[in-house]
């Protein structure tokens, strides 16, 4: 025991993780608070030059970076509140099964049999996960009323558009395909609402509890975007467009070339 107390404190109290690519900055006493699970494993049986460190010295882990965040709340708080609409239950449960949480595992595969996550019927649900690390008599069961708006928020949808008039009034406008439809919101939003099909790759490493301009969609479909908004609850509360005119030619007489930026607000 004493071997192992010394190996701990060669960590520093605050630790920094890196986890697919996701940025979390927590307590050691957190990380360890399930015995014999895997982060208790590695920080508290290893020494720091043994983990692997990414450019920056951060612990790395190469997991999924946004579900890990629900992997923390249930070693930070003892319990774990997931979201409405949550899509990913059995990916979490994977996760948990990884980094060695046993109940929390068990406890996610008893809520799948049970009913309690609405993950296909698109109806919302609030779920506690107690954990065992402070109470092993609370019930799976148990719901606690999410406070209003707790999970309210706002997304703005942009995209630039372009098309030609020809001088012939009659003739059908030519329309360019949509290049990127973009996505302006608080990071755990975008990623509950369109989860894989969002593009992280222009702002990668900025926390859940952060706000972004700069993720896109991997489609080009408004309409898609749109019925997985209606589908999570938002509403469309607003829109905008401006629109630039050029000439395709060098004189007025040729064919008009419309460019144009539209956004949407949804909200919930």
């Amino acid at each position: 025991m004493a071997q192992t107390d010394s190996q701990s404190s060669t960590f520093s109290d605050i630790v920094e993780l890196n986890v697919g690519g996701q940025v979390y900055v927590t307590r050691l006493e957190t990380l360890t608070a399930v015995p014999d699970s895997l982060l208790w494993t590695k920080f508290t049986q290893s020494a720091p030059g043994d983990l692997p460190k990414d450019g920056k010295g951060r612990f790395f882990f190469d997991r999924d970076g946004f579900l890990f965040r629900y992997i923390l709340d249930y070693l930070r708080d003892a319990e774990l509140y997931l979201p409405e609409y949550f899509k990913e239950r059995r990916r979490l449960q994977k996760e948990a099964d990884f980094f060695q949480l046993p109940e929390l595992s068990r406890r996610l595969a008893t809520a799948a049999k049970d009913g309690s996550y609405a993950e296909d019927s698109g109806e919302p649900e609030d779920s506690e996960l107690t954990s065992p690390v402070t109470s092993s008599s609370s019930s799976f069961s148990d719901r606690t009323p999410r406070s209003p708006g707790a999970n309210a928020g706002y997304i703005t949808i942009g995209y630039r558009g372009s098309y030609t008039i020809g001088r012939d009034i009659q003739a059908d406008a030519k329309f360019r395909r949509v290049a990127r439809i973009t996505v302006c919101s608080k990071i755990s939003l975008a990623k509950e609402v369109f989860g894989e099909s969002l593009n992280e790759s222009r702002d990668p490493d900025r926390p859940p509890d952060k706000y972004t301009a700069r993720y896109y969609l991997k489609y080009n479909f408004l309409e898609q975007a749109f019925d997985r908004l209606a589908e999570v609850g938002f509403h469309m509360v607003a829109c905008n467009s401006t629109g630039t005119c050029s000439y395709a030619g060098s004189e007025p007489s040729d064919d008009k070339l419309w460019t144009s930026y539209t956004e949407y607000v949804f909200s919930r």
